[in-house]
């Protein structure tokens, strides 16, 4: 029996996608789904100062680049799991490391987005250029590039 003094820690729900260990299945995953609308090249790259990864693809004529940032979900995860004095880490090294869990969690988000917006296309919810407007490349930049640029 449990004294009376005992007190129950509270439980942290975990967040999404916390417990991804490899991006390198979601990465193979998305490329068969891109495949399967017909997509004829797609690959990833990180741009590491920027703790982002890019998922481009081609798609009939249409260029798409999709950019994924790993720091906002660093920023949520630090927000749910925030930093304490008692911790055997400096505060810059537990930042250090919720990135790298970003890192990693951002091409199975990406995977999931990819499967969404497919979906959505093939169901007939939405056409390819409403699912990836924003990420279609016609002229050196994305749509929302353009439209951010211009405060449209």
């Amino acid at each position: 029996m449990k004294s009376a003094r005992a007190k129950k820690s509270p439980r942290v729900k975990a967040l999404p996608y916390e417990s991804a260990i490899s991006g390198k299945r979601a990465i193979l995953e998305m490329g068969k789904t891109l495949e399967a609308i017909g997509a004829s090249g797609f690959g990833c790259y990180e741009e590491f100062d920027k703790a982002e990864v890019i998922a481009p693809f081609k798609w009939r004529d249409r260029q798409v680049t999709i950019p994924a940032s790993a720091q906002g979900y660093a920023a949520m995860w630090l927000r749910r799991h925030p930093y304490s004095a008692r911790m055997r880490i400096t505060k810059t090294d537990y930042e250090r490391r919720a990135l790298e869990k970003g890192k990693i969690v951002v091409y199975s988000m990406l995977r999931d987005w990819i499967k969404g917006q497919v979906t959505a296309i093939e169901t007939g919810m939405l056409s390819f250029e409403a699912a990836f407007l924003p990420y279609i490349i016609p002229s050196g930049e994305t749509v929302l590039e353009r439209i951010e640029h211009d405060n449209v």
